[in-house]
């Protein structure tokens, strides 16, 4: 991928003389730069405002988002702080993910009561644990992966373990780091995700140190438009990194929550002070501050799948920031898009689901004793009549005991809707080869 570097306010302020800087701040103000965020790469390509170059153009803009630039504690590699800055585009994204985000899981009768919501949860930790590991290179399939995941089996191969790393590391996310970030955490979160996956095995759960390579991203002409931050300063760093994702809403100045959970996930990217697993080290810790700060419902949208959908553009945000002086505000809104994309894919999604258990429900309706899991189940079975069925995985799949899992499938089983098979020591269930004319016949 190839982003133009933009040229640096003080070399066209030295190049461009007095003159020109007068020049360049009275012009009128254009109307493409309020409509867009735009980097140098795209700007020095449009016809720029009369009088000005696009060089002149270019310090405009720079000198205006400058003025309202708000500083991070996060620096360069060179001791420059990074920072961003709030446009009416970022402002109305936040207003959309607060006002809107998750409406349909807060009201939804598919997670209305307890059972619900977790298998909504769970689900959705497969989902982007699945996501997140093809998103870095796991070649396993979507099938293959959630039937690891809902089984409990051991992994047959590198991709799988990504997947089944990557559901830990999540389950970690939510039960295990509380809500303080330490770096002890951080570290212990990585080698939750990159364990037995690594060609260095030593590597998981640690920083890179002093005389390790480190990752260096460059243009077609050999010029290096990316180089993080020496291997002495991560152990410095990740300290400040936690303290930025420790601070409340009462710290001053103040940084919205749902800022702060995507500059956590740009710094840690930033600082890249894993050998490798560092997206989806810095993608979890998002999922961590989001739902820290009360966003409970960002655990449960499909921001890797998103991701995953446009690579490029993904990348992209990064290297405009690393090439504007370190103005994060192009990944910040790359990812309130990505953000607001997710709630709307999954407000579709549940209403789906809502209305297929209300129809579920409904053909079931006076049938005693089937409960919501069984409907899920059910309604599983009738889309995929191939699926198996065990204790474990279902048991895994609805974080229930095994005694609840024993009780729910044996139950449908007693009922013909499903049919049990002893598979060596295990038992496994299938759905009953006429399952839809059994519903109809169950329905009173």
């Amino acid at each position: 991928m190839h982003v133009t570097p933009a040229p640096p306010v003080a070399h066209l302020m030295k190049t461009m003389g007095t003159e020109g800087v007068m020049a360049a701040l009275a012009a009128a103000e254009d109307g493409r730069t309020r409509a867009e965020y735009l980097h140098w790469d795209k700007l020095q390509h449009l016809e720029p405002p009369v009088g000005l170059s696009p060089e002149l153009w270019w310090l405009k803009v720079k000198l205006a988002r400058n003025d309202q630039l708000r500083r991070l504690p996060l620096r360069d590699r060179n001791g420059l702080p990074l920072g961003y800055t709030l446009p009416d585009t970022v402002l109305r994204s936040l207003h959309q993910i607060d006002q809107h985000g998750g409406t349909a899981l807060a009201g939804g009768v598919a997670v209305s009561d307890r059972d619900s919501g977790r298998r909504f949860v769970v689900n959705s930790l497969m989902e982007e644990a699945i996501r997140s590991s093809q998103l870095e290179g796991a070649t396993t399939s979507r099938e293959v992966a959630k039937e690891l995941l809902r089984s409990g089996r051991e992994p047959l191969n590198r991709s799988e373990q990504m997947v089944a790393n990557n559901y830990r590391a999540l389950q970690f996310m939510r039960d295990g780091i509380g809500d303080t970030l330490t770096p002890e955490a951080v570290l212990e979160l990585h080698r939750t995700l990159t364990l037995e996956t690594l060609d260095e095995p030593g590597a998981a759960g640690r920083l890179q140190r002093p005389g390790e390579e480190r990752v260096r991203v460059y243009d077609p002409a050999g010029k290096v438009l990316y180089f993080p931050p020496p291997a002495d300063q991560l152990p410095e760093r990740l300290d400040l990194l936690c303290q930025f994702a420790n601070a409340d809403d009462d710290t001053d100045p103040f940084v919205h929550p749902v800022l702060r959970s995507i500059l956590l996930h740009f710094w840690l990217a930033y600082d890249h002070p894993f050998l490798d697993g560092n997206g989806r080290t810095a993608r979890i810790l998002f999922f961590w501050a989001m739902r820290k700060h009360g966003y409970w419902f960002a655990e449960c949208l499909p921001i890797s799948r998103l991701i995953r959908k446009a690579p490029g553009q993904y990348s992209r945000a990064f290297l405009e920031t690393e090439t504007d002086e370190g103005d994060t505000t192009y990944f910040i809104l790359h990812q309130l898009q990505v953000i607001e994309q997710a709630i709307a894919d999954f407000d579709i999604y549940v209403e789906n689901e809502v209305a297929e258990q209300r129809d579920l429900k409904r053909m079931l309706h006076g049938i005693d004793g089937v409960n919501g899991r069984q409907l899920v189940l059910l309604n599983h079975a009738l889309k995929h009549p191939d699926h198996r069925y065990t204790f474990a995985g279902h048991a895994h799949s609805n974080r229930v005991t095994h005694e609840t899992a024993r009780a729910d499938l044996g139950g449908l089983a007693e009922r013909g809707l499903l049919i049990r098979r002893r598979r060596g020591r295990t038992y496994e269930f299938e759905p009953a080869p006429d399952l839809p004319q059994r519903l109809k016949e169950s329905a009173p």
